[in-house]
């Protein structure tokens, strides 16, 4: 399969790249400075730069066929936006398949979350809520998955891993944390097996 990930030098893009490499996919990692996607070269992976705030910069690196997995957040630092513009960017290209990459508790997911994780994000979030929410609609309206999974961690990979639908979400006080490997290799699973076209999921390590 041909994988594209964004944000490919985060913590969550790394994953994303590493992994779609050991399970033996051809991957183009797009990143604002490519040196920093942090793998070891391979003939199946090629490193490209573009910005996703210029939705022809982007199409001009988009392979042809291919599934995009998305890494992105918000840089410390910058205004919101990112996210919006990254998700419409990809859109107008038209890749085979969207995989994006959400936040628990906001969007579609917000009524499963809660009262008090609602609160606790939109005052930890702020003016970042819209920009996700925004992003996520956009890219389900255009047939996308988006993962919805709970505060990531430096962790494992669970290898017991399921991704939930909306319904079947965890009904906890606050939402269980996963780690990023294991967020990764849900996206990946995705990708491959096509079980929540169009729908929004919560990985979780168990």
């Amino acid at each position: 399969m041909n994988i594209t990930v964004l944000a490919a030098s985060g913590a969550t893009g790394l994953e994303l790249t590493r992994q779609a490499l050991d399970r033996g996919h051809v991957v183009t990692a797009i990143a604002r400075d490519p040196s920093r996607v942090t793998v070891p070269d391979s003939d199946r992976l090629v490193r490209v730069v573009a910005d996703l705030r210029d939705p022809e910069s982007l199409a001009r690196v988009l392979p042809e066929g291919t599934t995009v997995l998305s890494g992105l957040g918000i840089p410390k630092g910058e205004p919101p936006g990112v996210l919006t513009a990254g998700a419409e960017a990809v859109v107008r290209a038209r890749p085979d398949r969207i995989i994006w990459l959400g936040a628990f508790g906001t969007g579609a997911s917000a009524d499963a979350a809660g009262p008090l994780t609602r609160t606790l994000l939109r005052l930890l979030l702020k003016s970042e809520l819209d920009d996700k929410t925004t992003a996520d609609t956009t890219v389900l309206a255009a047939g996308g998955t988006v993962f919805h999974p709970g505060p990531l961690t430096t962790g494992p990979l669970s290898t017991s891993r399921r991704a939930l639908s909306l319904a079947n979400a965890p009904r906890h006080l606050l939402p269980p944390r996963v780690s990023r490997a294991t967020v990764a290799a849900a996206m990946l699973d995705e990708a491959e097996n096509r079980s929540h076209v169009g729908g929004t999921v919560i990985p979780v390590e168990r």
